[in-house]
């Protein structure tokens, strides 16, 4: 049996997010046609464009790394994406579904946080100069867009989530 070493941990974890990832990226349209708020809607679309460049750095990793792009099952995101699934369908047509989509979102982006705030500072530790600064890169658009969705709860979509369903 191999030895499990920080390096072997790094490359399971890079293959989980990058799993993870990919999976975000096929929920995200669906997140934004459910979405009533049209704020809501493009901060979806806007990731969807930053998540299809984040792939497109962890393959450089991977290159950096020596080893294929290839993704693990990430039991994680599985779990945080069908919560969202569920607000889905629970909330469809309530004032509450938009913030339910931003509390199922921000759990997302609190996973992907630390899952690469954790790998940078594997890379670093690690000596990989050039993969750290990717994971950072990503990191950093991962945070902007926690706060952003943060921005749209504050701005309206939770002060709509208390309004009642009146019978038309």
């Amino acid at each position: 049996m191999a030895d499990k070493t920080l390096d072997t941990l790094f490359h399971d974890t890079l293959r989980d997010i990058y799993y993870a990832e990919r999976k975000i990226l096929k929920s995200l349209p669906k997140m934004a046609r459910a979405a009533r708020s049209p704020d809501l809607k493009a901060a979806f679309e806007k990731h969807k464009d930053q998540t299809e460049g984040q792939i497109e750095r962890l393959q450089q990793v991977f290159d950096i790394i020596g080893k294929a792009a290839r993704g693990k099952t990430c039991d994680a995101i599985e779990g945080i994406l069908a919560e969202g699934e569920e607000i889905m369908d629970e909330y469809k047509d309530s004032p509450a579904l938009d913030a339910g989509l931003l509390a199922a979102a921000q759990a997302v982006e609190h996973y992907e946080i630390t899952r690469y705030g954790t790998l940078k500072r594997w890379a670093t530790v690690l000596g990989m100069k050039d993969a750290a600064a990717l994971l950072d890169e990503t990191l950093q658009e991962e945070s902007r867009t926690d706060e952003d969705l943060t921005g749209i709860a504050d701005a309206a979509v939770n002060a709509e989530a208390m309004a009642t369903d009146k019978p038309v």
